[in-house]
């Protein structure tokens, strides 16, 4: 049965985002597929974190997060943030900036949602964290990098008859 989820999961196209948090200490940076918005009333997102991780530890704390959902150009990003590079190398590689509040996040991403934690659920060997938005910042292009069966692309617009 798993090998069959595994093989359906490949099929399940997702944006890609890195979420980051701090500790106060250290930064960590992770890629993530599994991210969606939770509700609009109040505003939140959800993301699910493999509890063997370095961001599960932080996140654990109860600390506030970003999401930071990438563009095509951000490919090199997600790699290193999702296990090409370690801890803080991860952060020599793109446009990383700082908060007024500490957190860091991508500046040049689509989109960085800005995230108090609200409440987290455990499933398995995973957590669901839950972050209400407290500030967004949105770039004008839509060009969001996709991951499905195991590799990048991404969307493309029609091109009219």
């Amino acid at each position: 049965m798993t090998n069959l989820m595994k093989q359906s999961m490949r099929r399940l196209a997702s944006s890609v985002s890195v979420v980051s948090s701090t500790n106060g200490s250290e930064r960590h940076a992770m890629a993530a597929t599994s991210v969606t918005s939770l509700s609009m009333d109040p505003p939140s997102l959800l993301v699910c974190v493999n509890k063997s991780t370095a961001m599960h530890e932080v996140l654990d704390e109860g600390v506030d997060f970003c999401i930071n959902v990438l563009s095509q150009s951000q490919a090199e990003v997600s790699s290193a943030c999702g296990g090409k590079l370690r801890g803080e190398e991860r952060f020599t590689v793109g446009n990383w900036k700082e908060s007024a509040s500490g957190l860091p996040y991508l500046a040049d991403a689509q989109s960085v949602l800005f995230l108090e934690q609200d409440g987290r659920y455990e499933y398995g060997t995973h957590t669901i964290f839950i972050g209400r938005v407290k500030d967004v910042q949105n770039s004008e292009a839509i060009d969001p990098l996709i991951y499905v069966d195991g590799r990048y692309t991404t969307t493309t617009e029609p091109e009219e008859a």
